[in-house]
């Protein structure tokens, strides 16, 4: 399995923008499809977005389509998702893991969305 270090979070008002951050280690990272997913008080695990191995190929949930772009550095390990007009229903605990999920999974960060 792979560890991760999700960060970036925090707290904006609705129209705002954030970037989240995920670190990965583990020599095999290159070869991992990323996703990343989302959880709010009270509700289950969602899926959010997904990246191909290569970067080349993406997959939005229809929520954030449009709002939200998720990228991949393999030469630093690292997986973005770019944020822009957050809306209250935002609100939740995000986490990055492979996809699909193995098991994996950090401890996650805080993103609230204030109206």
């Amino acid at each position: 399995q792979v560890q991760l270090v999700e960060s970036g979070g925090g707290s904006v008002q609705a129209g705002g923008s954030l970037r989240l951050s995920c670190t990965a280690s583990g020599s095999t990272f290159n070869s991992y499809s990323m996703g990343w997913y989302r959880q709010a008080p009270g509700k289950e695990r969602d899926f959010v977005a997904a990246i191909s191995y290569t970067g080349g190929s993406t997959h939005y949930a229809d929520s954030v389509k449009g709002r939200f772009t998720i990228s991949r550095d393999n030469a630093k390990k690292m997986v973005y998702l770019q944020m822009n007009s957050l809306k209250p229903e935002d609100t939740a605990v995000y986490y990055c893991t492979p996809q699909p999920p193995d098991g994996s999974w950090g401890s996650g960060t805080q993103v609230t969305v204030s109206s």
